[in-house]
């Protein structure tokens, strides 16, 4: 058992979310950490038919002189238990641990999130400061950060059960589409996608379908947690920037379990996205559970140039170009120079695949593996 970063408001006793995709953890932490709490599990077929015929049954399953947690696991699949719980909330002062896949969804489903009753938190997959002694680099790019993925002897044959028993048996029981075969085709052709930036048009050319469909399914994405659009940096912009996303599955070894890869696929074209993935995932980590309060973007302009990742907010300003290359030669810092120009206030920084950690000019070159490790200290 890992020993999670995630914590609450210390001796807090208001009700909070835990947010987070499915297999981060977040039932395993909630057990361990509310041992004694009342525990509802709507992935059970038995309670989640009994909830979702009458929420009310919910007030009548908790004693009337209990005090404690109040665990509902997966709460997405009734959004109707949450005006229940708000009621328990206001009359019988109860408290509620929420876990779910998506507040996004449940936001479009015109659900209100108990109306600031309620604290939010996210749980992401497993970080190298939780992964401590057992962090191997090259373990991590191929199977990523899910708890089972990284410990289980058959990572592989788990990462394929998670992807068919839960993106989409997910989308299908939730109704989220009801073509699922060319929902199969698209999270594929969207793994081509990876760190790309996004056309829609040309994906829906791709699978055999239209424009507006294809941003259905990434909202789908976005909506179950597993997947995020990465906007253009615009701040104060003087030279001319491209407005389309760049695409990223939340998770290496999901994107990489995803992706159809055979002879013909270079290393380049797997392990560039897959040391991208596992930066952002990382920082993304830390970014909720330490507070940092960044905004991710990334940073193209129509002359071609391009920085990775900017990270901005009141606590810092920071800019991130990833190279898998051991060598570094002066034309790999012409776009970090170029956004400088235009933000000379950004902290500068480029992880490669060599050993060496130097200062070009005002651009702190580091090796990625040294970066990942010190990650959490750089965007503190």
């Amino acid at each position: 058992m890992f020993k999670r970063i995630l914590k609450l408001a210390q001796n807090s006793t208001q009700s909070f979310f835990l947010f987070g995709p499915r297999g981060v953890g977040k039932t395993s932490w909630i057990k361990e950490n509310y041992p004694d709490a009342l525990y509802f599990d709507l992935l059970n077929d038995d309670i989640y038919r009994e909830f979702l015929a009458r929420p009310v049954r919910l007030s009548e399953k908790i004693p009337s002189d209990y005090k404690d947690w109040v665990i509902i696991d997966e709460v997405q699949k009734i959004p109707d238990l949450l005006n229940e719980v708000h009621r328990l909330i206001e009359n019988r002062k109860l408290k509620f641990i929420l876990t779910g896949s998506s507040a996004r969804s449940l936001r479009r489903k015109g659900v209100n999130l108990l109306a600031g009753r309620a604290l939010t938190y996210n749980m992401h997959p497993l970080t190298t400061l939780e992964l401590k002694d057992q962090f191997e680099i090259n373990k991590s790019l191929e199977f990523g950060h899910l708890p089972l993925a990284y410990t289980g002897k058959q990572p592989k044959k788990y990462l394929l059960s998670y992807i068919k028993t839960y993106l989409r048996e997910e989308v299908l029981q939730e109704s989220l589409t009801r073509n699922i075969p060319l929902f199969a085709r698209f999270l594929e052709v969207a793994s081509f996608n990876q760190g790309e930036i996004l056309s829609y048009t040309e994906i829906s050319r791709e699978i055999g379908s239209n424009r507006q469909t294809v941003s259905n399914f990434f909202d789908i994405l976005e909506d179950m947690l597993i997947a995020f659009r990465l906007p253009v940096f615009r701040k104060r912009a003087s030279r001319d920037v491209i407005s389309h996303p760049r695409f990223y599955y939340f998770d290496v070894g999901v994107y990489r379990t995803i992706r159809p890869h055979g002879l013909l696929d270079t290393a380049q074209e797997i392990d560039g996205p897959a040391l991208e993935t596992l930066f952002l995932q990382e920082a993304k980590a830390y970014n909720d559970y330490y507070d940092l309060e960044y905004e991710f973007y990334y940073w193209r302009t129509k002359k071609q140039e391009e920085v990775d990742f900017v990270l901005y907010g009141n606590k810092g300003f920071c800019a991130f170009e990833i190279k898998r290359k051991e060598k570094l030669y002066s034309s790999d810092f012409t776009n970090l120079k170029a956004f400088a120009k235009n933000y000379p206030e950004a902290k500068l920084y480029l992880l490669y695949g060599g050993n060496e950690d130097y200062l070009e000019g005002d651009i702190r070159v580091i090796p990625y593996q040294k970066a990942l490790l010190q990650l959490k200290d750089i965007l503190s």
